[in-house]
């Protein structure tokens, strides 16, 4: 069975693990109505992508 022959400094294993941090998630401004967005993806509040209309949205409907 390999074992180490060394022990592993706290250098070079912080340096190992300097890539396993979590990173931001990339948002955008929808060019349509200006929202926050995930870049390639449709926009949740107008339902839009590439300029064109992909999700229909649902209409307020107002009960009196």
């Amino acid at each position: 069975m390999a074992t180490p022959r060394s022990k592993k400094s706290k250098s070079a294993r912080n340096m190992r693990r300097s890539h396993l941090a979590l990173k931001d998630n990339a948002v955008m401004e929808c060019p349509n109505c200006g929202e926050m967005k995930r870049p390639h993806n449709v926009c949740p509040s107008c339902g839009s992508y590439n300029g064109k209309e992909i999700v229909a949205q649902k209409e307020n409907k107002v009960e009196e």
